[in-house]
C-alpha cells in the first residue's frame, strides 16, 4: 500500500506540473494578447487605459508660426490618446497673457497643467495658484531653474546652458572664430541661457543679435545687414529651426561665407543639413518633451509617480550633423522629430 500511495503523490504531482503549465501558459496567452490589444488600440486613436477621462492643458510662450511647438503638440496629443486624456492647448509669446490663459484653466478645474516658464517673472504666481489649488503642474522647455521653487512636480526638456556649451564647443571644433547668436525673443531667459552657455565654451567670438522674430523679413534683413558689414563672421546660430531658412538666405543675398547652424529639428532643417546648407543642429527632442509631460501627469494621477528626483528629465541636446540627418528625414516628415 504504502509504494501504491507513493505513486499516486507522484502521479499527482505530475499532473499539477501540468495543470500549472497550461495555467501558466493560458495566462502568459493572455496577457501578451492583452498588451497586443492595447497598444492596437493605441495606434488607433483609442485610449490603451481604462482610467477616468482626466483633462490636461498645456499653455506655452509660443508666437504664432513656429513649428517647434507643433512637434510638442504632437507628442502631447499622442500620449493623451493613449492615457484617455483630454488634451487642451493655449499659447501666447506676452508673457502677462500665458499667464491669464493658464488661470482661466485654473478656473475650469483641469486635472493636470503642462506650462513653459520662458519669462518665469510673469509666471510665477499663477503657477503658485495651481499647485494650491490641488492642480499637478509640470514645466516643459524653458524653466528648469525655476521649476522646483515653483512648485512643479518635475521639468521636462534640455538644460539651456548645457545645450549651448555644446554649440561653443561644436563650433570650435569647426575652427570657427567669430559667430552670431541671433536671438528671436526679447526676454526669454531660455534663450539668453543658450548664447551664454556657447560664449562660455566658444574659444572665439561671439555677439548676440536680436531680432524681431514675430517678422520674418526682418529676421533676414537684420542677418543680412550684419553679415554685410562684418565679413570676418564665419558662423550664424539661430534659436529655432524656422529662423534657420532666414539665415541662410540671408548669407545667400550678404554674399557671406558663415556657416549657418541652428538650435532645433525639422523637416527643413533635416534636408538643409542632408544638402550642406546648414552645418549642425542642436535637437532637443520636441515631440518627446510633449509626449512625457502629458504621461506624466497621467502616472502622477494615476499611481502618484514623480520622475526627475528633483532633477530636471533631460531630453537632450544632441548635436546633429549631415551624417546623421538622412535616418531622421522619416520621422521629421511625419512631424515627431
Amino acid at each position: 500500500m504504502a509504494r501504491v500511495r507513493t505513486g499516486v503523490r507522484a502521479l499527482s504531482a505530475v499532473l499539477a506540473a501540468v495543470l500549472g503549465a497550461t495555467a501558466l501558459a493560458g495566462c502568459s496567452s493572455t496577457g501578451g494578447k492583452r498588451a497586443e490589444e492595447r497598444a492596437q488600440r493605441a495606434a488607433q486613436g483609442r485610449a490603451a487605459v481604462d482610467t477616468p477621462r482626466w483633462t490636461v492643458a498645456m499653455v506655452t510662450h509660443s508666437g504664432s508660426g513656429d513649428t517647434f511647438w507643433d512637434i510638442v503638440q504632437n507628442g502631447a496629443k499622442q500620449a493623451a490618446v493613449k492615457d484617455n486624456i483630454k488634451f487642451l492647448y493655449a499659447n501666447s509669446d506676452e508673457g502677462q497673457q500665458q499667464a491669464q490663459l493658464v488661470q482661466s484653466y485654473i478656473d475650469k478645474k483641469v486635472d493636470g497643467l503642462i506650462v513653459t516658464l520662458a519669462k518665469p517673472d510673469a509666471m510665477k504666481a499663477v503657477v503658485d495658484q495651481a499647485v494650491r489649488a490641488g492642480i499637478p503642474v509640470i514645466t516643459v522647455n524653458s524653466g528648469a531653474a525655476e521649476s522646483k521653487k515653483f512648485g512643479a512636480l518635475t521639468h521636462v526638456g534640455q538644460d539651456e546652458t548645457i545645450a549651448g556649451e555644446a554649440v561653443g564647443e561644436e563650433l570650435d571644433r569647426r575652427g570657427k572664430k567669430k559667430a552670431l547668436c541671433v536671438i528671436h525673443e526679447q526676454g526669454n531667459v531660455g534663450h539668453e541661457q543658450r548664447c551664454a552657455g556657447a560664449r562660455k565654451t566658444f574659444g572665439g567670438q561671439l555677439q548676440n543679435l536680436y531680432v524681431d522674430g514675430t517678422n520674418m523679413p526682418d529676421v533676414q534683413a537684420s542677418i543680412e545687414a550684419k553679415l554685410q558689414t562684418d565679413r570676418s563672421v564665419d558662423a550664424v546660430v539661430t534659436l529655432g529651426a524656422p529662423f534657420a531658412d532666414a539665415a541662410v538666405k540671408a548669407k545667400e543675398t550678404a554674399g557671406s561665407k558663415a556657416e549657418i547652424d541652428t538650435f532645433d529639428l525639422n523637416a527643413k532643417v533635416a534636408s538643409s543639413l542632408t544638402s550642406g546648407a546648414l552645418g549642425f543642429a542642436v535637437d532637443q527632442q520636441p515631440y518627446l518633451q510633449g509626449y512625457e509631460a502629458v504621461d506624466l501627469l497621467w502616472l502622477y494621477r494615476y499611481n502618484a509617480d514623480v520622475l526627475g528626483g528633483g532633477r530636471p528629465v533631460l531630453t537632450g541636446p544632441q548635436i546633429i550633423t549631415k551624417k546623421d540627418a538622412g535616418a531622421l528625414e522619416k520621422y521629421t516628415e511625419r512631424g515627431t522629430r
